[in-house]
């Protein structure tokens, strides 16, 4: 059983940074996937970033490859999304997940465990 803890979220200028992290508890993350989500108003639930415990490799949506960074501390047991260069389209819930598995995957359906979600609001 895993439990997920997100926090990190608040409200930005556009072209500021945010980290948000992950805290998992209940067991290791050695062969878990750990995903990243958004969810705007009024829109689908969309992939945005992961990455593999296994393996390293790392995966990012395009609308956020050079500017989002996932990463993880296994130490801590704790997943980060640094997010660069907001936009006021990045604004949204965002979700972390886990998936036991070893490839990533961007469908949502296929992560097993998820947090309570984090609102981030990109302002001009």
């Amino acid at each position: 059983q895993v439990q997920l803890v997100e926090s990190g979220g608040g409200l930005v200028q556009a072209g500021g940074s945010l980290r948000l992290s992950c805290a998992a508890s209940g067991r290791t993350f050695s062969s878990y996937v750990m995903g990243w989500f958004r969810q705007a108003p009024g829109k689908e639930r969309e992939f945005v970033a992961a990455i593999s415990w296994s393996s390293m490799s790392r995966y990012y949506a395009d609308s956020v490859k050079g500017r989002f960074t996932v990463s993880g501390d296994n130490a801590k047991n704790t997943t980060y999304l640094q997010m660069n260069s907001l936009k006021l389209e990045d604004t949204a819930v965002y979700y972390c997940a886990a998936d036991r598995s070893y490839a990533i995957t961007v469908r949502d359906s296929d992560y097993d465990y998820w947090g309570q979600g984090t609102q981030v609001t990109v302002s001009s």
